[in-house]
């Protein structure tokens, strides 16, 4: 058994990744309510000055995404600790990010990293209005994304044109859902 198996059956906390337009929120929020577990989007810890430099078009820099990564992350293993199980979203693109996160959380993260090719994603993006990711930032997320590597990280990677559905039962079902604290 690969390592990111062994460690995705205790993980309290679940990270739904991938590059803008991939459907984070979206796949995010159903597996929170299929899991009755609290779902955090991770575009809600940006700092002001994060959202400011992306609404103008400016991609981050590490500097910008650490603060943020640090607080997305103590949000939620906080409500990991009160419910069992926490989901957030959030890119996660860089290894040095998700390490970042699991270091910070200080227990196992299963990364759902949602998989898809530039084309769909630009599709995707084209079909949506988000508050302040441009298109033109979508180049910038493709060339900072280190695809996650499932040997040697906690990662269960899923294709971005399953239906939400699939993309759910799929996650649940490498879950152990003893643990989670479903009606408190």
């Amino acid at each position: 058994m690969a390592p990111s198996q062994q460690s995705s059956d205790h993980a309290r906390i679940i990270i739904v990744m991938g590059v803008s337009s991939s459907g984070k929120s979206t796949v995010g929020a159903a597996l929170g309510r299929a899991l009755h577990a609290p779902f955090l989007d991770g575009d809600q810890y940006h700092p002001e000055a994060n959202v400011e430099k992306m609404r103008s078009g400016t991609p981050l820099t590490d500097e910008d995404r650490w603060p943020w990564l640090e607080a997305l992350t103590v949000a939620l293993k906080s409500a990991s600790e009160k419910k069992g199980i926490a989901i957030g979203a959030c890119s996660a693109l860089r290894r040095s990010y998700r390490d970042f996160i699991a270091s910070k959380a200080g227990e196992p993260v299963l990364f759902v990293y949602l998989d898809g090719s530039r084309e769909v994603i630009s599709e995707r993006m084209a079909r949506r209005k988000h508050e302040y990711m441009p298109q033109s930032l979508l180049d910038s997320q493709f060339a900072t994304l280190e695809v996650p590597d499932p040997i040697t990280e906690n990662v269960l990677a899923v294709p971005v044109t399953d239906s939400v559905d699939k993309i759910v039962r799929t996650v649940a079902g490498r879950l152990d859902r003893k643990t989670f604290k479903r009606w408190q």
